[in-house]
C-alpha cells in the first residue's frame, strides 16, 4: 500500500515552501484488489499498454472506483506498483500533495514522482520529451523507469515539484495502480507510501503500520514485484542519461537504449556515498529521492561488512559474537551461501548471490522483519555493484547511514 517514490529534478531556483502542519486523525478505508497479468517492463509499446487490457469486474471494480474518487476528491491513497507501494494523491491538488507530506513526515523540499496510465497525460504535463527520452519510453515504459522532464507551468503542484523546473515522470507496470489511475482521471502523485526515513513498504501490511490513520485508504493487491524503486534519470538531448537513482532498470539496460552512453550522477559517486562533497548539502534541493535524507533505515543499528567471501564471513561471526557478548539483540542479513554459518537472534536470507533479483525483492520486508524481531545490531552482507546489484547496495548502504566495515580482500 505504499506509495512508489518520491523525487525530483532541475532547480529552477529555491522556493521557501512553508511548513506543514500535523495531519488529523483519519479512518483509514481498506479495499482489496487482486492484480492482473500485469505489464511487461520492457520492450512493449507503450501505446498499446492500454489498462482496458486487465478488465476489472465485480466487487474489484467498486473496490476501485471507490479508492479512485477517493483520490479525486482531494484524498490520499496507497496502492500497490510493481517495485512498492506509493502513496498517491492529485498532483495537481495542492491540499492533496501536502496531506502526502504530513502523513510521511517528509520534508517539503524532496520532490515527488508523477504516475501516469497513458501517454496521452503527458500533454500538458510537460514542455518536452527528446529523442533520447522517447526511446527509453518505448523501451521501458510501462516499468520502473522514472524520466525527469521539463514541467509545464501549472500542470502540477509547486509541492510536487518542491520548486523545481522539471517533473519526475513514471508509468507504473502493474495493472491494479494503472486502473486505478485511469479511474481517477488525473495524474497522481506518489512516493513510497511509509514514513519517512523507514524502509520502503512490499507489502499492504506495511503500509498499515506506518501509516494507518493518517491516509484515507489504501489498496491491497498484494506483495510487489522488483522490492525496490523505480530507476530515476535525466536524458539530455546530446543522448547521454545521467542516473540520478539506481533502481529496477539497470545501467547495462539503459545502455542498450541510450544512443550517447550512461552516467551516474555525481551524488551516486564513491566519495559522494561516502560522505564527501559531491552529495548535495544542506541548502541543495534533491534532484531525485534518497539524494539527501536518510532513507530505508531499520530501527537497530546496521553495518554493511564488505571484501572477499571468507573475510567477510570472518568478520561477520566475529561482530556477531561480540554484539552478543555486550548485550545486543543481533541479527544478519546474508546470502544462501554463507547464512547457515552464522550465529544470530534474527538470521534472513537475500538469496542466492547470483540471484540479486532476490535480494531486491526481499531487502525492505527484511529491515522491516528485523524490527518486529527487536534487534539492536544488524550486519549484513554486501554485494558487487552491478546490474542490479548497484540499487540493492545503494539502498543498503542508506539505511546504514554508510556505515561500512571493510572485512579486506576484493569483494567477490
Amino acid at each position: 500500500m505504499n506509495r512508489n517514490e518520491s523525487i525530483e529534478n532541475k532547480a529552477r531556483g529555491a522556493v521557501d515552501l512553508p511548513a506543514l502542519g500535523e495531519v488529523a486523525a483519519k479512518s483509514t478505508r481498506s479495499w482489496r484488489v487482486e492484480p492482473g497479468t500485469g505489464f511487461a517492463t520492457s520492450g512493449g509499446q507503450v501505446a498499446d499498454a492500454g489498462v482496458s487490457e486487465v478488465p476489472a469486474a465485480g466487487e474489484e471494480a467498486a473496490a476501485l472506483k471507490e479508492a479512485a474518487s477517493v483520490l479525486a476528491s482531494g484524498g490520499t491513497v496507497a496502492f500497490p506498483t510493481e517495485t512498492v507501494y506509493g502513496l498517491g494523491a492529485d498532483a495537481r491538488n495542492t491540499a492533496a500533495v501536502e496531506a502526502i507530506f504530513a502523513a510521511k513526515g517528509r520534508p517539503s523540499d524532496n520532490p515527488l514522482i508523477v504516475h501516469i496510465a497513458d501517454m496521452s497525460q503527458l500533454n500538458g504535463l510537460v514542455t518536452e520529451v527528446n529523442e533520447t527520452a522517447r526511446r527509453l519510453m518505448e523501451a521501458f515504459w510501462p516499468g520502473p523507469l522514472t524520466l525527469v522532464l521539463p514541467v509545464a507551468e501549472g500542470a502540477v503542484s509547486p509541492r510536487v515539484t518542491a520548486g523545481l523546473s522539471t517533473v519526475g515522470v513514471r508509468m507504473p507496470a502493474h495493472d491494479v495502480a494503472l486502473r486505478l489511475i485511469a479511474a481517477a482521471g488525473c495524474p497522481v502523485a506518489a512516493p513510497s507510501a511509509n514514513r519517512s526515513g523507514r524502509p520502503s513498504p512490499t507489502l499492504a501490511s506495511h503500509v498499515g503500520e506506518d501509516l494507518s490513520g493518517r491516509i484515507d485508504g489504501i489498496v491491497d493487491g498484494g506483495p510487489t514485484g522488483v522490492g525496490l524503486e523505480s530507476t530515476v534519470v535525466e536524458a539530455g538531448r546530446d543522448g547521454v542519461v545521467t542516473v540520478l537513482r539506481p533502481g529496477g532498470i539497470t545501467v547495462e539496460q539503459l545502455a542498450r537504449v541510450a544512443g550517447a552512453g550512461v552516467r551516474l550522477d555525481a551524488a551516486l559517486q564513491p566519495e559522494a556515498e561516502a560522505g564527501g562533497g559531491a552529495a548535495p548539502g544542506p541548502a541543495a534541493a534533491p534532484r531525485a529521492p534518497g539524494m539527501k535524507y536518510t532513507h530505508y533505515a531499520p530501527q537497530g543499528v546496521l553495518r554493511i561488512v564488505r571484501g572477499s567471501a571468507d573475510r567477510v564471513a570472518d568478520r561477520i561471526r566475529a561482530e556477531l559474537a561480540a554484539a552478543a557478548a555486550r548485550g545486543e539483540k543481533t541479527g544478519v542479513l546474508a546470502f544462501d551461501e554463507r547464512l547457515p554459518s552464522y550465529r544470530a537472534d534474527c538470521a534472513l536470507s537475500l538469496g542466492r548471490e547470483a540471484e540479486l533479483e532476490t535480494a531486491a525483492h526481499r531487502l525492505y520486508a527484511a529491515l522491516r522483519r528485523f524490527d518486529e524481531c527487536g534487534v539492536t545490531y544488524i550486519l549484513a552482507e554486501a554485494c558487487p555493484e552491478e546490474g542490479l546489484g548497484s540499487a540493492v547496495m545503494n539502498r543498503l548502504l542508506k539505511a546504514a547511514g554508510h556505515r561500512v566495515i571493510e572485512a579486506g580482500g576484493d569483494l567477490d
